[in-house]
């Protein structure tokens, strides 16, 4: 860190004190996997019902998070691991903040995902991979990229030209087969352990 730089974190509210006041545990919930595996569908419908329910949540999405806070990076193997540490960093404030954030991006890297790891921190993340093989992803296409890919109108593409690497033995990243569960059902079974890790002793007061 320069010496010009000043951490004043310790001057600030911490986060036991806003999760008290907010009445729920923060934490980062980070879904991955291809493109059309469900990734960003089941977040979006999960950040709803948690919402609804009355948990302050925040949600972080690749096209939204390109568009904006890191549209100066390419798909260079550099320039993701780039993207995956600003959102990492950005996942963490919110955390501090005393949210549940969750995010929602193709991360196909193993390496990535501990570099998520190593910033947000041990037993404040939890890995969600939405399983779908390519054929099925490039079946639903939901954005049309599989198409352009196989016109070769889409270069560095995550599944064809770019690796995607899956949770190694002994990962402890949940794992949700979408080509097998309907959406309600993967959304019931990851709301229930979400809701287990997030809700908040309610005898905790300030």
């Amino acid at each position: 860190m320069s010496d010009n730089l000043h951490d004043e974190s310790h001057r600030m509210q911490n986060r036991s004190t806003k999760e008290i006041l907010m009445q729920q545990r923060a934490h980062v919930f980070w879904f991955y996997g291809l493109s059309g595996s469900g990734k960003s569908t089941l977040a979006t419908a999960l950040e709803k019902k948690l919402t609804m329910q009355g948990f302050k949540t925040k949600i972080l999405d690749g096209d939204n998070i390109r568009g904006g806070l890191n549209s100066d990076l390419g798909f260079s193997d550099a320039d993701r691991s780039e993207n995956i540490r600003r959102i990492a960093h950005v996942a963490r404030l919110f955390q501090e903040a005393g949210l549940v954030t969750i995010c929602s991006f193709i991360t196909p890297k193993r390496e990535l995902r501990q570099l998520v790891h190593e910033v947000v921190g041990e037993g404040n993340v939890d890995f969600v991979y939405t399983k779908a093989s390519y054929e099925t992803c490039a079946e639903r296409d939901v954005h049309g990229l599989y198409a352009k890919a196989k016109a070769g109108k889409l270069k560095q593409f995550t599944g064809k030209d770019s690796a995607f690497e899956e949770p190694g033995e002994g990962d402890a990243d949940w794992v949700i087969d979408t080509d097998r569960l309907s959406e309600q059902d993967a959304m019931m079974l990851l709301h229930r352990r979400m809701v287990d890790i997030i809700e908040f002793p309610s005898a905790i007061t300030l």
